[in-house]
């Protein structure tokens, strides 16, 4: 933790099948900018904006997606944030292996969704995070009581840090991940001292700011 607060801008490169997505946070106030193949994304600390590159149309919530990736990638890290409680769960049993747990709430009124909660199981001999359990309460604001389910895999070092290159989604039944959905691969992890430039983040000409 002492290390990654020195950091003040985390980027890195998902590789889609469409082309690269390319997202860049300022690690200090959460700003972002994700800059896609037909679409960018902004958030200054104020407004979610989105810029149309051509007559595609983006499909997905901008609101929902401008600091999610960069939400799962930073973990455990950003599980350190202010206004969070910690508690030990049942260990998950995956494929034969125990892997302890640690439950994460929010206090009220913090974050964009306060009302979700996360599993983070760990390998208990290495102490590395292998598994993420998540609900998703954005859209209905109310707690959830179903786990969706990620493994983190190929972590490497970089400045110092250990961060992950493959987050691996899982189907899940009974709250138990069971079988491998999709990968994402993490590329071109940059992390730096030196905060972004503030006016990257800011709404451009074009662009339609998101209610």
């Amino acid at each position: 933790m002492d290390k990654w607060n020195t950091i003040k801008s985390l980027e890195f490169t998902i590789k889609r099948p469409n082309g690269d997505e390319v997202t860049t946070t300022d690690l200090k106030n959460r700003n972002s900018l994700i800059e896609m193949s037909n679409h960018i994304i902004g958030f200054n600390g104020e407004d979610v904006w989105l810029k149309n590159k051509d007559t595609s149309q983006y499909k997905g919530n901008p609101h929902f997606y401008y600091n999610l990736m960069f939400y799962f990638y930073a973990m455990p890290f950003v599980l350190a944030d202010d206004g969070i409680n910690y508690e030990d769960v049942e260990p998950l049993v995956f494929e034969g292996k125990t892997y302890p747990g640690i439950k994460i709430s929010y206090e009220s009124g913090v974050g964009e969704s306060s009302e979700d909660e996360y599993m983070v199981y760990y390998d208990s001999v290495t102490n590395n995070m292998i598994w993420l359990g998540y609900t998703v309460t954005y859209f209905s604001k109310e707690k959830s009581k179903k786990f969706n389910f990620i493994k983190y895999s190929n972590w490497q070092k970089v400045e110092g840090l250990i961060l992950p290159e493959k987050l691996t989604w899982y189907e899940n039944e009974n709250n138990l991940p069971t079988t491998k959905r999709n990968d994402l691969l993490f590329a071109d992890v940059k992390l730096s001292k030196e905060k972004p430039e503030l006016d990257i983040f800011e709404v451009p000409d074009g662009a339609q700011i998101i209610e």
